[in-house]
């Protein structure tokens, strides 16, 4: 990934549309979109009996993305050799979130807060959720077979996103889960599951970007600055371990901690 000069773009409701115009001729030239979310942690845990451990783990993030809000989205924006978008790379779209009358864990909006977010702007000034929604599904950054999606341990982050833009609850199962993240993200990959073929590669973002010395740029905590930390780490990764390629029909699709990816689904 080069190094240039970057810019994370905070955006609220007042400069929401204006940015989202810029973000769609963005991604024409710059489809490899690192992705992350700030969410208000975990508050629930299903009840009953489960098929198999990702089972439980899905029924775990269905429980939870169906309760809370989604506060942040990152989206930082490279082409595929890992250059990022001139200018402003990384746009940080902040959510409408009550701390009043929202649910979440508390020891999540403390780290958060500590991370910098200002909660009552985003009660004040976050951007609606429908609408965000809406401008994202005709943005070209979903439902685009030429975007690849990278993320790190992303089951919640996409989960977020999907009801984002469905406006829906999570589906009951895991199957009909993925043929949903495989319309709107057709290929995603997950950078903890990468690291299960790299030996000697464990622990969080942070853990795996000091072992590859690449930089963080920003706060920890939000997802501008962890979406370029992930996009940076993706492209050393790849060039370290991989030899500046990996092999799609193994890697993409997947999301660690869940069951069978998407384009095996018909072997299950």
């Amino acid at each position: 990934m080069s190094t240039p000069q970057v810019t994370i773009r905070d955006v609220w409701a007042h400069n929401f549309e204006r940015e989202m115009n810029i973000v769609r001729g963005v991604v024409e030239k710059f489809p490899y979109i690192a992705m992350d979310t700030e969410f208000p942690g975990v508050v629930a845990r299903p009840i009953g009996t489960f098929k198999t451990t990702s089972d439980y783990h899905y029924q775990t993030l269905r429980c939870n993305v169906d309760l809370l809000k989604v506060i942040q989205v990152g989206l930082t924006f490279s082409d595929g050799n890992g250059n990022v978008a001139p200018g402003t790379c990384t746009w940080q779209f902040n959510l409408k979130f009550s701390i009043k009358d929202d649910m979440y864990a508390q020891d999540s909006i403390e780290l958060l807060r500590q991370s910098g977010l200002d909660f009552k702007r985003h009660m004040d000034e976050g951007i609606e959720v429908d609408v965000f929604g809406e401008m994202l599904t005709t943005s070209g950054v979903v439902l685009n077979e030429d975007v690849r999606w990278l993320s790190f341990h992303s089951g919640y982050d996409f989960g977020y996103l999907l009801k984002v833009l469905s406006c829906d609850s999570m589906p009951a199962d895991e199957e009909t889960f993925f043929d949903l993240i495989h319309t709107y993200f057709p290929n995603i990959y997950d950078i903890k599951f990468l690291m299960k073929s790299c030996k000697n590669l464990k622990g969080g973002l942070n853990e795996l970007a000091n072992n590859l010395n690449v930089q963080r740029i920003g706060p920890q905590h939000q997802a501008g600055s962890d979406s370029l930390l992930t996009c940076a780490v993706f492209f050393k990764l790849r060039q370290l371990y991989f030899d500046g390629v990996i092999d799609e029909r193994k890697y993409v699709g997947v999301l660690y901690g869940l069951g069978v990816p998407y384009q095996q689904s018909g072997d299950r």
